[in-house]
């Protein structure tokens, strides 16, 4: 047994329910769902992180509401890989596009301990029939536990228990990085820092998710990069290494589970519940080479 409770969010805050809990299958359904108007919304609302990546495929479960009308009770958002080469690094395919991320998977608090499976399994099956070029599923693990300035636990971190139930192949783990933390423990993605040293398309957005979270604004004509390494100094931002996180692939067809004996294939990793800070991973596990 991997977990006796099930992590689940609302309004980007953590709560559990215990795994024990079981929804009933004929008062929820899953469906595909439009990205912009369903998916980014209630993933931004909910989620932890409060944003949306660059979305292949996003799923949905619905259950039955008020007045017999169905509500979006889950999302599981099939996203790009964070890079091409994490496709053969991990999954064994040569092809970056035979691949996508788990990138999103939030349920509400009041879905019970099985909705993750329930929902998941459904929709590697919509994912097979929208998206039949895609092979494999990649999915991470935040392993650390975050904490923000004023001792809210931003993130608890897990090491993909559910995974583990699922029967995913267990890889290893994504290269160590450091990160840039908000005040509240919230990690600002390198895609959205590059995007603002760089003046990309997309930068605005990213500097309002900034200014949002209590950064001054840029000053007429500033050098983007300046303004950040400013926010540093006024320890508005702060940099903390991170480990990497733990990496299991799902193999959707007879093709990506050939591929997949190019990778390892680990012990599954188990969480610390006593850790209070940091990797929360269980390290005699850890200390074998997971």
């Amino acid at each position: 047994m991997h977990t006796t409770r099930s992590q689940r969010w609302r309004d980007r805050r953590a709560r559990y329910v215990p795994a024990a809990t079981e929804i009933d299958p004929r008062c929820f359904a899953v469906d595909v769902i439009d990205t912009r108007r369903q998916a980014t919304p209630f993933v931004e609302a909910h989620h932890y992180a409060g944003s949306m990546p660059v979305c292949r495929l996003a799923v949905g479960l619905f259950r039955n509401g008020a007045s017999g009308r169905s509500e979006l009770a889950g999302v599981c958002a099939f996203s790009v890989p964070i890079n091409n080469a994490s496709v053969p690094k991990n999954a064994g395919l040569a092809d970056p596009l035979t691949a996508c991320d788990l990138g999103r998977l939030v349920l509400l608090d009041d879905v019970g301990g099985n909705g993750e499976s329930f929902l998941v399994a459904r929709a590697f099956r919509l994912l097979r029939r929208e998206r039949p070029g895609i092979l494999s599923v990649i999915s991470y693990a935040d392993l650390v536990r975050r904490v923000g300035t004023d001792g809210h636990v931003f993130l608890p971190g897990h090491v993909g228990q559910l995974y583990a139930t699922m029967g995913s192949r267990y890889v290893g783990r994504s290269s160590a990085r450091t990160d840039l933390l908000l005040p509240d423990g919230r990690p600002i993605s390198s895609r959205a820092l590059s995007k603002i040293r760089g003046g990309e398309t997309g930068q605005r957005y990213a500097i309002e998710q900034l200014v949002q979270a209590g950064a001054r604004p840029p000053r007429f004509g500033e050098d983007r990069v300046d303004w950040l390494a400013d926010l540093e100094r006024s320890s508005l931002l702060r940099r903390r290494r991170h480990p990497g996180n733990h990496i299991y692939i799902f193999p959707l067809t007879r093709a990506a589970r050939l591929a997949a004996r190019k990778v390892p294939d680990l012990p599954y990793p188990r969480i610390d519940r006593a850790c209070l800070a940091g990797d929360v991973t269980e390290l005699p596990l850890l200390a074998r080479g997971a």
